[in-house]
């Protein structure tokens, strides 16, 4: 059904269950609403999305809604939360309703914030430029000079393709007469585009009959062309293109990872990166590579200690040199985020005028920086209508934690003094009363507050704006609660056109033959993680083996065979393990160092391996304070262990057969031989207890195999052959090297012209003395001598590949 059979619905046709509330749903007095008119009817457009509802029972309606919710809980769409002193994760704030706005008044805006940005840009190249704006006297000097974002090392240094900002945001609302107006201006590194994408995909699921029917256009397109464009405007067409994050610690991370999965870029941080000879090159496992042009999502002051901020830890020396070169292309300019101070918006309309000959077509709330008396007066005259603010803040007053102070709480004396203190560092803005849009709220539809957030990307043919964005909506009637820090949601956003809409995807247009394409590079800080994951799932997995063997023999015995247990807690303690507990908090220590170290390349991850990994460590969590010790805690222990192997399964199954997934398998084994050396050494020693040796196969899950293989009970020597030196058990300690052997070939100069780097070499040599070695003669020096070799190829990957 598209929007222009909608208009033609029957008014009083019943259009919704009782139970959602649409009946009570009522505008709230002097503000305008999204879904009811001014008339107080139902607006044509929402017609499709409540009859689709009003369809659905209490029990549909709960399925739909957690269609959305269950599709970003398995994407792993978290927001991090900062409260006192800590950071939280917390599941992505899913309002399922989602905002219509009509084609042509979307139109409206589009243009509007085109002209808008325009205005930002010609600033923007002025202040780093020319300066003449400061000259004239048309910007007050403190305002830009005062700002920690202007930049002073970025004047004079012209942009690539001549243009500063590329990628950018606006957050906008409707005020009470029902037109829009732009309540902030994003131009460091707007955040949420990921978001949105995940924001449509949650909602059209939740509703995909209106969405199919609908028209409702697509988002994909506006990340092509973003993408192309960046992709052609490479000086290098070898060099690569990457985004660069702050890290996983950043509220947004989640975010960074996915728009570089989705678009195929690089995620890199600032130590993966390298200024050389006045350009910026990654350091891979192959090496530096070129990067050509960088989509940063971290503030600019903090990219370069060496000629910006010296205290910071996650910018890359020498990034300014390269720009100041011409050696990189940075999306956005770095000193944009001076743009984004609250008093700028003062100055902003009169600055339309002067510098393109047109008033803004979408007004800012009104704004006045009170650096002058005129404004401090104005101030005084009508103090109900004003709020007070920093004059560099940035984004929306609410922001941040300093709440705005109303003009109207202070007495006259307290507000004279302040402005008079303070003046020159204040702006203030006149109180807007935002718009509502339906929320579904315990179930029941109510109005509540929201603002947009559009993104404005530059195309081949200038700004392009995204068809959507996503809305902020507020958790009460309180505006304030619109941030996402204090309790607030986040809604899709439909573009509805009365005529049919293409279906946009990906997939860029075809310019010539079809060629593969090469891998990416990997980043030697993403190889690291990924070899440390392969370890810790594989530690996790031998600490899991030993522990249920253990509690195994205590459902059997009650107290376990003695012996044999305290051979066990001996294998626990080398892991630094506490056997009191049945799921030992040292295991669950490794498990979360394994989805640490994932959580540090989401953009190589796929969802399936997150979810396993995350579900992993969330069943040893539960489990540790529930179950108890022998039989109880041996299934337990055999749920991970399946969980394991799930995960097991699925990064060999579908992982990419190239460097990342390498390394990984590298870890793996590694840790693997490391774990099957040392149990071998202990429990194969003459001086172990009895049963040491079937324990030993039992811990290797080789104890079909061993019976297949050999007739007879076990000895030292069929189990040292089968453990360590059998080239076709999986579980052996020849098996691992023979395979790291193979896969450490495979990677950047491991062997050139036949001869082996020393990691090659090391790694040859502990294969071949393995592979050559009888079984008599592995006695326990022997065994330790090997974990000791197998050991030290950490040290050797780890310089060849992971500084």
């Amino acid at each position: 059904m598209t929007s222009t059979t909608a208009t033609q619905h029957d008014p009083d046709a019943p259009t919704l269950a009782e139970g959602l509330g649409l009946d009570a749903y009522a505008a709230l007095p002097g503000t305008p609403d999204e879904l009811i008119g001014p008339d107080g009817q139902i607006r044509p457009l929402w017609r499709p999305l409540l009859d689709q509802v009003s369809g659905l029972s209490a029990e549909d309606m709960a399925i739909a809604l957690a269609r959305a919710d269950q599709y970003l809980n398995d994407s792993g769409v978290f927001y991090r939360q900062y409260g006192t002193g800590i950071s939280t994760e917390r599941p992505w704030p899913l309002s399922h309703v989602p905002v219509l706005i009509d084609e042509a008044d979307w139109e409206q805006v589009s243009a509007a914030l085109i002209q808008r940005a325009d205005l930002l840009e010609t600033v923007m190249a002025d202040l780093y430029g020319p300066n003449r704006l400061i000259a004239q006297g048309r910007l007050p000097p403190a305002l830009v000079a005062a700002n920690p974002r202007w930049l002073r090392p970025m004047v004079g240094i012209p942009p690539r393709l001549g243009h500063h900002l590329h990628f950018i945001a606006f957050e906008i609302g409707r005020g009470p007469d029902g037109n829009w107006w732009v309540l902030s201006d994003r131009t460091e590194a707007p955040s949420g585009a990921g978001y949105a994408l995940e924001n449509r995909v949650a909602t059209s699921r939740a509703f995909a009959d209106v969405f199919t029917q609908q028209n409702v256009h697509r988002l994909a397109g506006f990340f092509r062309d973003f993408r192309d464009r960046l992709m052609q405007a490479r000086a290098d067409r070898d060099a690569r293109t990457a985004i660069l994050t702050p890290g996983p610690l950043n509220e947004t991370y989640y975010e960074h990872a996915w728009i570089a999965r989705y678009l195929g870029f690089m995620l890199v941080q600032g130590d993966d990166l390298v200024a050389h000879d006045g350009r910026l090159m990654v350091r891979t496992v192959a090496g530096l590579q070129p990067l050509d042009i960088l989509w940063r999502r971290m503030d600019g002051e903090y990219v370069d200690p060496l000629e910006l901020a010296p205290n910071s830890h996650i910018g890359t020396p020498g990034m300014v040199s390269a720009l100041r070169r011409g050696g990189l292309m940075m999306v956005n300019s770095l000193g944009s985020g001076v743009l984004e101070a609250r008093a700028m918006m003062a100055f902003l309309p009169q600055l339309s005028v002067e510098l393109t000959g047109a008033p803004l077509m979408m007004p800012n709330i009104a704004t006045w920086w009170l650096g002058g008396a005129a404004e401090r007066d104005a101030v005084l005259r009508a103090p109900e209508r004003m709020v007070l603010s920093g004059a560099l803040e940035t984004g929306l007053p609410f922001d941040r934690d300093t709440a705005p102070v109303k003009a109207a709480d202070l007495s006259r004396a307290d507000l004279e003094a302040r402005l008079a203190r303070q003046g020159a560092g204040l702006v203030a803005q006149e109180m807007v009363t935002l718009s509502t849009t339906p929320a579904l709220i315990d179930g029941q539809l109510q109005p509540r507050p929201f603002s947009l957030r559009v993104f404005l990307a530059r195309g081949a043919n200038g700004w392009q704006v995204m068809p959507g964005g996503f809305a902020r909506i507020g958790a009460s009637g309180d505006p304030k609660a619109l941030a996402m820090q204090k309790g607030g949601a986040s809604a899709d956003v439909w573009i509805v056109s009365p005529q049919d809409v293409p279906a946009i995807t990906m997939a860029p247009q075809p310019r010539g033959p079809f060629r593969r394409s090469a891998p990416g590079a990997l980043p030697s800080r993403a190889a690291d993680n990924l070899f440390w994951m392969g370890r810790y799932v594989e530690r996790a997995e031998i600490i899991v083996r030993i522990l249920r063997a253990r509690h195994v023999r205590i459902s059997e015995s009650g107290r376990g065979a003695e012996p044999l247990q305290e051979a066990m807690d001996a294998l626990l303690d080398e892991y630094g393990i506490d056997p009191a507990r049945a799921v030992p908090q040292g295991l669950i220590d490794t498990i979360a160092s394994a989805v640490n170290s994932a959580g540090q390349v989401r953009d190589r991850f796929s969802t399936d391996g997150w979810s396993a990994l995350t579900d992993l460590e969330k069943s040893a969590r539960r489990m540790a304070g529930r179950v108890t010790a022998g039989d109880d805690a041996a299934r337990a222990l055999s749920a991970l262990l399946r969980k394991l192997a799930g995960f097991s399964g699925l990064v060999h199954e579908n992982m990419y057969r190239f460097f990342g997934w390498r390394f990984l398998t590298i870890g793996r084994m590694q840790e693997r031989a490391l774990g099957m050396t040392g149990i071998v050494a202990a429990l194969a020693d003459p001086k172990a207890p009895d049963g040491a040796l079937d324990l030993c196969v039992e811990l290797g899950d080789s104890v079909l195999t061993h019976r297949r293989r050999f007739s007879v009970s076990t000895s030292r020597e069929t189990v040292i052959d089968l453990l360590v030196l059998d080239p076709m058990n999986p579980r052996s300690v020849r098996n691992q090297l023979d395979h790291m052997l193979a896969q450490i070939e495979q990677l950047p100069g491991a062997a050139r012209h036949g001869e082996y780097s020393p990691l090659g070499r090391a790694m040859l040599r502990v294969a071949t003395e393995v592979a050559t070695e009888p079984a008599e003669t592995l006695d326990t020096a022997a065994l330790q001598r090997l974990h000791d070799q197998i050991s030290g190829l950490s040290n050797l990957i780890t310089e060849a590949y992971l500084r």
